[in-house]
C-alpha cells in the first residue's frame, strides 16, 4: 500500500506478519518469540508480529514469580494443562485454547515508530489492539501498567507483557476471546481455598470477553483479521504475511527443550 504526501508516492513501512493455523505448546510458543528476537536483533528478520494460539491451554508466569507458589502444578497435571516462564515480567495467565489469541510484537529499539519509555511502548502497541477490537465493536482503552479494559465497564479484556534485549522489544499479550475463570483458578494456587468462591466471583465483576461483550465468540480468523488491520493503522504500516524461516523454526525448537521446558528454567524461582 502507498501514500500520498504532496504529490509523492511514499512506500509504507513493511513489517512481518506470523500467523500459524496450528496451536502450538506452551515451549515452542515462548521458543519461537525469543528466536523471532534473535533474528530481529541480528536483522535477519523484519519486525514481526506474530498470532498464535495454545495446545494444550497453558499457565504462564513472569520471569521474577515462583512457579511453586503461584501454580498448582497437581491439578495442571490432572486437567492436562502446561506450564511456563515466560521471559517478560508481570504476573500468572492462563492460555485456553479455545478462549484467547495471544500476539507478540518484535520491533527493533531504534524503529523510530516505537517510543523509548516502557510506559509509552505499552501504550503505543496496545493502542493496535484497542483500534482492532473497535473493528469487532468493542470500545476499549489502555489502562497502565499493561491492561486493556472496557471504556464502559472498566473491566480487563487483555493482558500485556514486555521486555528489552538485544537491541528488541518484545511485547506479548492476551485477547480474551472466552474466559473461564473456574478453571484459571482451579490451576493457580489459592493462599486460602475457602476464598476460591469469592475470589472467582470477585474476579468476574473485573474481567471480560469478546464472546461475552459481542453475544456471541468472533473466530480466531475475525480477530486476527481485525488486530492486523488495527497494528496497520496505529503503526502506518504494511504488515506482509510470512512463513517462519527454517533457521528461526530450529532456533525455536531448540529453546523450547533447552530452555522453556527445563526444569531449571521452570523453578528457577
Amino acid at each position: 500500500m502507498k501514500r500520498t504526501i504532496e504529490g509523492l508516492q511514499m512506500a509504507r513501512e513493511e513489517w512481518r506478519l506470523i500467523w500459524e493455523e496450528k496451536a502450538n505448546n506452551c515451549y515452542y510458543n515462548m521458543g519461537l518469540d525469543r528466536a523471532i528476537l534473535n533474528a530481529v536483533s541480528k536483522k535477519k528478520a523484519q519486525n514481526t508480529i506474530r498470532f498464535y494460539r495454545w495446545q494444550p491451554s497453558a499457565v504462564s508466569i513472569g520471569y521474577f514469580q515462583s512457579m511453586k507458589k503461584v501454580v498448582d502444578i497437581d491439578k495442571c497435571k490432572e486437567l492436562g494443562v502446561d506450564y511456563v516462564r515466560r521471559i517478560t515480567g508481570g504476573g500468572a495467565v492462563y492460555h485456553d485454547f479455545e478462549g484467547e489469541l495471544t500476539y507478540s510484537v518484535n520491533c527493533l529499539e531504534e524503529n523510530k515508530k516505537l517510543p523509548q519509555e516502557i510506559m509509552k511502548i505499552y501504550e503505543k502497541i496496545c493502542a493496535g489492539i484497542i483500534v482492532g477490537m473497535q473493528k469487532l465493536g468493542i470500545q476499549a482503552e489502555f489502562k497502565p501498567i499493561n491492561d486493556i479494559v472496557l471504556k464502559s465497564s472498566q473491566k480487563k479484556i487483555s493482558g500485556n507483557a514486555l521486555t528489552r534485549r538485544e537491541g528488541v522489544v518484545l511485547q506479548h499479550g492476551t485477547i480474551l476471546r472466552k474466559v473461564n475463570l473456574e478453571k484459571m483458578f482451579f490451576v493457580l494456587k489459592i493462599p486460602d481455598e475457602k476464598y476460591k468462591t469469592k475470589m472467582i466471583s470477585s474476579a468476574k465483576e473485573r474481567v471480560s470477553s469478546l464472546e461475552l461483550e459481542l453475544g456471541t465468540a468472533p473466530s480466531f480468523r475475525e480477530i486476527r483479521e481485525a488486530l492486523k488491520a488495527g497494528f496497520e493503522e496505529t503503526f502506518e504500516i504494511d504488515l506482509v504475511q510470512e512463513k517462519i524461516t527454517p533457521e528461526e523454526l530450529k532456533e525455536a525448537e531448540e529453546i523450547a527443550n533447552n530452555v522453556f521446558q527445563n526444569e531449571e528454567w521452570l523453578f528457577k524461582r
